[in-house]
């Protein structure tokens, strides 16, 4: 699986880290940014994956800010963007199975790095169960 990530200033050693984590899983993993923790827009890079994976040159997205709020509502502003801000493994499994999410987004001063590793996996690894949530993500859509 290609997997997209991007952070702000703010997450870059915890970007860095899921990189690791994700190659160490046999992902293949594009990286676009930032590259280091001087302060950046997030803006920028959630709308740089946004628009990779819209053109489906990447398989699914993780998004990582200071809270993970402003890096998921600009995703979200993407059409055909679903991110889903993930705080516990319930939020990340159910943003599959139910909402067909297609990018995960975490706040790195509010959730740990191994947190986040389990989060990834729940995430990559869950199916969108479809039928009447299918509906409801059709409607989103429109």
């Amino acid at each position: 699986m290609i997997i997209g990530i991007g952070c702000d200033h703010a997450a870059f050693t915890e970007k860095q880290l899921l990189i690791e984590y994700l190659k160490d899983n046999n992902h293949s993993v594009v990286d676009f940014g930032c590259n280091s923790n001087e302060s950046v827009d997030y803006p920028d890079y959630a709308h740089a994956l946004s628009k990779e994976l819209i053109d489906k040159k990447i398989d699914m997205g993780i998004l990582i800010c200071g809270s993970g709020i402003g890096i998921s509502i600009a995703a979200n502003k993407n059409k055909g963007i679903r991110a889903a801000l993930c705080c516990t493994s319930f939020h990340a499994e159910m943003s599959r199975k139910h909402n067909d999410a297609n990018v995960i987004a975490f706040g790195a001063r509010a959730t740990d790095i191994k947190s986040m590793y389990r989060m990834t996996d729940i995430f990559l690894n869950t199916k969108f169960e479809g039928g009447r949530h299918q509906t409801r993500i059709n409607k989103i859509e429109e």
